[in-house]
């Protein structure tokens, strides 16, 4: 996380791996990982406080970097891109959303790979970065290739975490966490 995170893009991924199982069981840590252990403050205002550091994070199996609506200092933070760089050499998956991909496109990690961003950021994407696969972000919500996915941000991030949660637990366990967060019944809302 960082200064200006969109929270809906932290509180996804934390929505869907903290979670239990049916029958009770805590499959998974979900940590918040920051340059320092300072408050970070949302750009919707709100205040969240780290887990780990930079220096003091443990192994990683995912990482999900998530995006602000202005990324400038973010791609520009050698501390931040470095921490991809290494957490990515350990981690079996590594998710984007949002402008997030600017930070993957920025370390260099999925060269070749296939990435989706924000509505509407695709274009500078693939020219800022052009080793990378950009997706069309008006026609794509979300893709995965290899070890990488992403998607367009915001709410569009549960699409990101519960694939990979299916992955690595089961498709049951993916429909039982959409269920116990009411996820279904918003696929099926009308006006």
């Amino acid at each position: 996380m960082y200064n200006g995170v969109l929270q809906s893009e932290v509180i996804a991924t934390s929505d869907i791996f903290s979670k239990l199982t049916i029958d009770g069981k805590q499959l998974f840590n979900v940590v918040a990982i920051a340059e320092t252990k300072k408050p970070i403050t949302t750009e919707e205002g709100m205040h969240f406080v780290p887990d780990y550091t930079f220096e003091n994070c443990p192994k990683l199996t995912a990482l999900f970097v998530p995006s602000a609506y202005d990324m400038h200092a973010q791609v520009h933070n050698k501390k931040i891109i470095d921490f991809i760089k290494e957490k990515n050499k350990e981690t079996q998956f590594t998710v984007s959303n949002c402008g997030g991909a600017q930070l993957i496109g920025e370390s260099g990690i999925a060269d070749g790979y296939k990435i989706v961003t924000w509505i509407g950021g695709g274009e500078q994407l693939q020219k800022d970065y052009p080793n990378l696969k950009v997706q069309n972000d008006s026609l794509v919500t979300f893709v995965e290739d290899g070890k990488f996915s992403s998607s367009n941000g915001n709410l569009a991030s549960y699409i990101s975490a519960l694939n990979l949660l299916e992955k690595m637990t089961s498709k049951e366990h993916r429909k039982f966490i959409e269920s116990y967060l009411y996820l279904d019944r918003l696929q099926n809302w009308e006006e």
